[in-house]
């Protein structure tokens, strides 16, 4: 078993007695050695009566913290320079010294001069002899104000710094991701579709799981959204963008691929699932009302979904199965979801 390192009360007895021999000084020399140099090192020392819990001894600076001199404290209590609720506190912590011989360390947060003040106490019982009981609390003060402070305001700044550095990635990240959206439609360009497709390619094929395509086109447009020109296709296309949005998750994708076309990735969503959630959007752009100049004008749209990997195994070959499937919505006349058929291996 490992032994402390903490010496004993007889060991610090000896090493006491030792120090006087050494230095051939009486203990009351020494006593006054010490109390100089607690003094030069600018640290608070009170001496209490463990009895009435009243001072016996404090220095300088121990009564400069009240702004009293020393002989002020002499036999009064805390109750006279702390406030009431502080005083219980102090007693714990003085008592619990009292009964460890080796002392104990404690901290304190006080109302002093109307101020705030942090400070930890270091308390030592002073034994009277050898297996006589302590009477006497000697306790040291260190205050910690101006560090705990400056400690905090490094804490404020570095996370005040933090919440910049956040706020700027995100700021980034926006207008990165602003940079590489369609101004109207507020949907992917397409170099950010492709990129994503490829990845969704990659991933289904290492995890073997399935996603889906889809072509989306608008049907053209009726002679009354012609006649309106620009603003008109303008207030479409906003209109299908902000639908396209809302019925995609966050993991999807969505692009406008030019003037009238657009793509939709389902990440790892099969081809009955694809057809279904299409369908319902499809029912969405056929009832939306767009008003221009208060006039109400509608659209509609073609769809052709195909997944991966049923209709497709390359990522070549699902853009051409959509392909196909949008064709033949448009062969039955445009507002309308068709599937891309599904191949079958031979074995």
């Amino acid at each position: 078993m490992t032994e402390s390192l903490s010496p004993t009360l007889a060991q610090r007895a000896e090493s006491a007695a030792a120090l006087l021999s050494t230095l051939r000084s009486s203990s009351t020399e020494l006593a006054s050695a010490l109390l100089d140099l607690i003094d030069r090192v600018g640290l608070p020392l009170a001496v209490k009566d463990s009895a009435g819990s009243t001072y016996v001894h404090v220095n300088a600076r121990m009564a400069a913290l009240f702004g009293v001199a020393p002989v002020q404290m002499i036999g009064t209590g805390d109750a006279q320079w702390f406030e009431a609720a502080q005083c219980p506190p102090l007693r714990a912590a003085e008592q619990a010294a009292m009964a460890m011989p080796q002392g104990a360390v404690s901290e304190h947060k006080l109302d002093i001069g109307g101020a705030r003040r942090e400070f930890s106490v270091t308390r030592v019982p002073l034994q009277a002899g050898e297996g006589a009981a302590a009477r006497y609390l000697c306790s040291i003060w260190a205050e910690h104000t101006e560090e705990r402070q400056r400690e905090a305001q490094l804490q404020q700044a570095l996370g005040q710094l933090e919440q910049q550095q956040v706020q700027a990635e995100a700021l980034r990240r926006e207008t990165q991701d602003q940079s590489l959206r369609d101004g109207i439609t507020g949907l992917y360009q397409r170099v950010h579709f492709d990129d994503q497709l490829r990845r969704e390619v990659d991933l289904s094929s290492r995890e073997h799981r399935e996603f889906s395509l889809v072509w989306i086109a608008l049907d053209p447009p009726s002679d009354e959204v012609r006649a309106l020109g620009a603003p008109a296709n303008t207030r479409i296309l906003e209109a299908l963008g902000r639908l396209l949005r809302g019925n995609t998750r966050a993991m999807d994708a969505s692009c406008r691929m030019d003037e009238t076309r657009f793509a939709v990735l389902l990440s790892g969503v099969g081809l009955a699932t694809a057809h279904s959630r299409m369908e319902g959007l499809r029912r969405q752009c056929a009832t939306q009302i767009v008003v221009l100049d208060g006039r109400n004008i509608g659209f509609t749209v073609a769809m052709g979904v195909a997944s991966f990997p049923h209709t497709a195994h390359t990522q070549e070959a699902l853009m051409e199965a959509a392909e196909t499937a949008l064709a033949e919505a448009h062969k039955r006349g445009g507002n309308h979801v068709t599937l891309a058929s599904i191949r079958f291996e031979l074995g």
